[in-house]
């Protein structure tokens, strides 16, 4: 029953917060990442997006796996 519980927390994480970061990380990602080749300092910041970008993916995983916030 807990797997269930946490499963229904990351619907919710993932419906009022992950969409949100994916679209917004990812918008920023495909206007950064090319500059990455003038700048190569730039590629923390590239990389970060990335990691904002997956996080639908990470909340719909944990979802599926039924993890815990912690």
């Amino acid at each position: 029953m807990a797997n269930l519980l946490w499963s229904i927390i990351w619907l919710i994480v993932l419906i009022v917060v992950g969409f949100w970061v994916a679209f917004f990380c990812a918008g920023w990602y495909v206007l950064i990442y090319p500059l990455t080749v003038c700048v190569p300092d730039i590629s923390v910041v590239s990389d970060f997006l990335l990691m904002g970008a997956q996080f639908a993916h990470y909340c719909a995983k944990c979802m599926m796996e039924g993890k815990s916030l912690f």
